[in-house]
């Protein structure tokens, strides 16, 4: 396989589709950014479209690096040919690309002309081209609406075979408006590949009408095109250009040697984006704000399990292989579980464990299933008021720490309980209150941590874990926090009572 050669039309085809199309200085800009990028080719314009396009392809031939061709478009026309030509007459690398269409609708309906006086405009402009630029550039040859020319493809081979003998070193089959199934296309280019000499250049550009232009261009490069006409953010007239990001890196993933720098892909699409002012789409392949995010319980599970790894479950590429900083992205909504629970609480700071996000999920995703997918805000509020501040049948009404024990006074559903227990420390002492009230209530593991004050907030400074044994045999963890450790400790049991409680009626 020879290597792909990236030849950029975004400051051409995509620039005309613009509301308000880049000036010059707008253009320089974008450029830079192309040679940043390490494309082989640029179309810097349509040099006889105006003279701020004349001045721009100017320009930009003007400070091209050497190893980059810089090419001026031009119809089949002498006054077009000598613009484009002497709109790029500062590049190292010069070439004109010339078009016409050759598919029967268009030669009879668009440009009233026969197949043969298409044929032999194309060649004379071929011919005038070769002729003012000479051995110093090159000659690209563009059959416009090549993707309807299924009728008459003998008519337009034979076209081409006197077009290359005229001079053109570059044949462009363009999928002008994408009609039907990539292979269809595909069929084509591989027709004109064979029927045409191995020195040639083929190449494809196509449009995005049927969302497969990306499709249709990685294949074309299998099936014998080495030039690929890619735009920036996919940038073009009506549904667009085929991608360039997609295009490389469907063929980085194919083994193929790409010769761009991909880390400045992700970058560049921001640039692109608000330079054009065209929004990139929320869901678009690898630039897009949810193309690295998962909301599927099953996805998230997977994503997470192998987040640090250079292949991941449920994405097509590192991040960072397109220079995007922001790793994948759990939003919550009722499809989602506890694994998106556990990363978001964990990923803001604040301390859980599997078995706890697994707790909360339930409540979360009722929430979710009114009001939709919930922001970190809201997963949080839920995360303190299931893990700090659980409602149930109990609450803890006031407590006072005594010599050797405690006073206890608290609420189980409608029922009050007021008591004085001795015990080994205020823990000890409130457990056998608890368990002299009539509940079985077993601690099977006891820790205190230090707070983050910022993060908890009311001036919390201490946490209380601890472990009990439900009447099922399972153990569940509860928290407390507080800026009297004794408290914290308190609220932890019965965050655990209640969390107990609520179990039952679940279980």
């Amino acid at each position: 396989m020879r290597q792909p050669f990236f030849y950029d039309i975004t400051l051409r085809d995509g620039n005309q589709s613009l509301k308000k199309p880049w000036n010059t200085q707008e253009k320089e800009i974008i450029f830079n950014h192309l040679t940043e990028l390490k494309v082989q080719g640029v179309e810097v314009g349509f040099a006889a479209a105006s003279e701020m396009d004349f001045e721009a392809c100017k320009r930009l031939s003007q400070i091209a690096p050497s190893d980059i061709v810089i090419s001026a478009l031009a119809r089949c026309l002498e006054n077009d040919i000598k613009k484009a030509a002497d709109s790029i007459k500062y590049a190292t690398k010069k070439r004109i690309h010339t078009f016409i269409a050759m598919s029967p609708f268009n030669m009879e309906y668009v440009l009233n002309k026969s197949p043969e006086e298409v044929r032999k405009q194309a060649i004379e402009a071929v011919t005038f081209a070769k002729k003012i630029l000479g051995k110093d550039g090159e000659i690209q040859f563009s059959v416009e609406h090549f993707g309807d020319c299924i009728e008459n493809i003998d008519y337009v081979i034979n076209s081409l075979k006197e077009i290359v003998k005229a001079g053109a070193t570059i044949i462009n089959l363009p999928n002008t408006v994408e009609r039907t199934r990539p292979k269809t296309f595909i069929n084509l280019v591989e027709k004109v590949y064979n029927a045409l000499p191995k020195d040639i250049i083929i190449s494809v550009h196509n449009h995005n009408d049927l969302g497969m232009a990306t499709a249709v261009t990685v294949e074309s490069y299998f099936s014998g095109a080495i030039q690929l006409e890619c735009a920036l953010n996919g940038l073009g007239e009506r549904a667009g250009n085929t991608n360039m990001y997609e295009v490389a890196v469907a063929l980085h993933n194919s083994g193929v040697k790409v010769p761009l720098n991909l880390t400045k892909i992700y970058e560049l699409a921001l640039t692109i984006s608000d330079m054009s002012g065209v929004k990139i789409y929320e869901k678009a392949p690898l630039i897009g704000q949810d193309a690295l995010a998962h909301r599927s319980g099953i996805h998230q599970d997977g994503a997470i399990k192998t987040k640090d790894m250079e292949k991941g479950a449920y994405r097509p590429i590192h991040p960072s292989l397109i220079g995007r900083k922001d790793d994948e992205k759990l939003g919550f909504t009722s499809q989602s579980g506890k694994t998106a629970i556990f990363e978001i609480i964990t990923e803001a700071g604040y301390p859980i464990t599997l078995q706890e996000a697994q707790r909360i999920a339930p409540f979360a995703k009722e929430i979710a299933e009114k009001i939709g997918e919930l922001s970190t805000k809201n997963i949080i509020d839920i995360y303190f008021k299931q893990v700090f501040n659980v409602e149930g049948a109990f609450k803890l009404c006031n407590m006072e720490k005594i010599e050797n024990g405690l006073n206890l006074h608290f609420m189980y559903k409608e029922k009050e309980f007021d008591l004085k227990v001795q015990g080994n420390g205020p823990v000890d002492a409130c457990i056998k209150a608890i368990q002299k009230s009539g509940f079985n209530l077993e601690l099977l593991h006891y820790e205190q941590q230090a707070l983050n004050e910022e993060l908890m907030g009311s001036g919390a400074t201490a946490m209380s874990i601890m472990h009990f044994k439900a009447p099922n045999g399972t153990t569940i963890i509860s928290r407390g926090k507080d800026e009297s450790t004794v408290k914290a400790n308190i609220k932890a049991i019965f965050n655990g009572l209640n969390i107990i409680e609520n179990s039952k009626n679940i279980l």
